[in-house]
């Protein structure tokens, strides 16, 4: 962390400091308030970071700025604003065991055994990403699996989505885990007959996460500046972080303190104890000059498909004696809705299932009466949606917060999940503008890579890194390239009460910018995914460069 700390230092220094300024001979582009994409050759800047006037050619330039950087004709874009992701958990997956990358279970476990052999006095094998759909295994992990590869220390692994993890006896036998076990209210215990067989999901993983060691505060603060350091070069300058706790909320509060914040962060706490924790009376006022506030709550009122946690109004086809699991009862949720909205804390609700988002759509169509003015609700994800309920979304001004990564990699398990009749609400981007509903794209990161291009291309193409399936899943829910652009910077910005602050290069905004190889507004989808960051500017000041 110190060679890190270091850098991030050096990178400071070299940096003029905020100053009268022009960023110039650029080929920029951005988008205007009605969503157009406009160009510019330069930027003046003031002292304290903020935009004070886009540049054409044949505009006077400032005749003594304090500073100047001209960069030779670079194509020059708006940070992206992530308005879905998980700030700390990407920073830990990049310090433990990833299985993201791995193909087949036989692939887990040699990465498995691999950093087994490379970390000897880890007490505790600990990391996540495995998805057994990635792998066509057919069925979920198990213990047994598990144990084939290590039996003297306890594993836990996150799936992918979080909604899920997979133990070996060890860690099982730490927790005190058995066929006695009871399954707690919105979980699933995986069993092989009576015994637990390793795979615990959505609550069900507290009955092992209380016995996990907690991270001490300076693996916490490393693997805040790990996450950091990949957001700033995948071109993310902004982001909502999904389920703030005290401990990462002081995480951010550290690095702030030293004046390694960079990344804007829009915090939701986890929970309502959480953010009231962090908050007290309210959501904060933007620390850091503008790097870090706490908006409001992250609540969760169901799982995820890929667990079949997801919640559903009739049971899943590939397993007809599930519907997925509501974690909240409809009076459950609504009071927690209202105890954090009476302190005017923003509230955002998961919900992937049909059923989860049916409930939360009437929960806030009882609430906005109590509740008036700029509330902004939010569905996070909202991927499952009976089509009579899309409407709703309208009817309050709820926000859908969707990935569109999720849609290209969950389409073929969602077909299976679901059946071709539940698919007309699903991953419904188009539907969601054309009934005027605000829509907000992000990446759900760690689970998927925080690279917003792969999003973008996703979002007019409805294809994945392949071209597949040629023409688009559901191709009448494509967006135009302008709308995917604008849910992921001014619209995202927008989510989070941050549309004044960020999320456009105009006057009065946040010079947060970044210099990319390629025209993104001229380039194929494929093109458009192989985008490559070589500078990112946050406030006017450039905290990452490729070298």
């Amino acid at each position: 962390m110190k060679q890190w700390l270091a850098a991030l230092a050096a990178l400071m220094i070299a940096t003029p400091a905020l100053a009268d300024a022009v960023i110039d001979n650029v080929d920029g582009i951005t988008l205007d308030e009605n969503g157009r994409a406009i160009r510019f050759t330069g930027i003046v800047i003031t002292p304290d970071g903020k935009v004070v006037q886009l540049l054409k050619d044949g505009d006077k330039r400032p005749l003594r700025p304090d500073w100047r950087a001209d960069m030779k004709g670079k194509v020059l874009l708006p940070g992206f604003v992530d308005a879905h992701g998980h700030v700390m958990e990407l920073g830990f997956r990049a310090l433990e065991l990833d299985l993201s990358d791995t193909r087949t279970l036989d692939e887990a476990k040699a990465k498995i055994a691999a950093y087994v052999a490379a970390n000897p006095d880890r007490k505790w094998i600990v990391g996540g990403g495995w998805n057994q759909e990635k792998w066509g295994l057919g069925r979920f992990p198990t213990a047994a699996d598990l144990d084939a590869v290590v039996g003297d220390r306890p594993v836990w692994l996150a799936r992918a989505d979080g909604h899920a993890s997979w133990a070996n006896s060890a860690a099982m036998r730490a927790a005190g885990v058995s066929a006695k076990s009871v399954t707690p209210p919105g979980g699933r215990i995986e069993k092989t007959g009576a015994e637990p067989n390793g795979v615990f999901v959505d609550a069900a993983q507290d009955l092992i996460a209380k016995v996990v060691p907690a991270p001490l505060p300076k693996e916490r603060s490393l693997a805040f500046y790990k996450a950091q350091e990949a957001l700033l070069r995948a071109g993310v300058t902004a982001t909502a972080d999904m389920g703030t706790s005290l401990d990462d909320w002081m995480t951010y509060r550290r690095a702030g303190d030293v004046g390694a914040l960079r990344v804007r962060i829009m915090s939701y706490g986890a929970g309502v104890d959480d953010t009231i924790r962090i908050g007290g009376t309210g959501p904060t006022p933007w620390l850091y000059d503008g790097h870090l506030r706490l908006n409001g709550v992250k609540l969760y009122t169901d799982g995820a498909l890929g667990s079949r946690g997801a919640w559903l109004k009739t049971p899943y086809s590939d397993a007809p004696g599930q519907t997925g699991a509501g974690f909240l009862t409809d009076a459950q949720l609504k009071n927690l809705m209202s105890r954090a909205a009476m302190d005017g804390y923003q509230v955002a609700v998961h919900a992937i299932g049909d059923r989860a988002n049916a409930q939360v759509l009437a929960a806030i169509d009882e609430l906005a009466p109590t509740y008036k003015g700029d509330r902004r609700w939010r569905i996070e994800h909202a991927q499952i949606v009976d089509p009579a309920d899309l409407p709703k979304f309208a009817m309050h001004g709820t926000i859908a917060s969707m990935q569109p990564v999720h849609q290209t990699s969950d389409r073929v398990m969602a077909e299976a999940r679901l059946g071709p009749a539940r698919l007309a609400g699903a991953y419904a981007w188009a539907t969601m503008l054309k009934n005027g509903v605000p829509l907000a794209f992000g990446t759900d990161y760690p689970v998927e890579s925080p690279d917003p291009f792969a999003g973008w291309a996703a979002g007019f193409t409805r294809t994945d890194a392949d071209g597949q399936p040629f023409g688009g899943w559901q191709a009448q829910e494509a967006l135009s390239r302008e709308q995917a652009w604008k849910a992921y910077t001014a619209d995202a910005a927008f989510a989070g009460f941050a549309e004044r602050q960020f999320g456009r290069l105009a006057p009065g905004q946040y010079a947060d910018f970044i210099i990319v190889d390629r025209d993104p507004t001229a380039s194929s989808a494929s093109d458009l995914r192989a985008t490559k960051v070589e500078q990112t500017w946050v406030g006017g000041v450039k905290v990452w460069e490729n070298r």
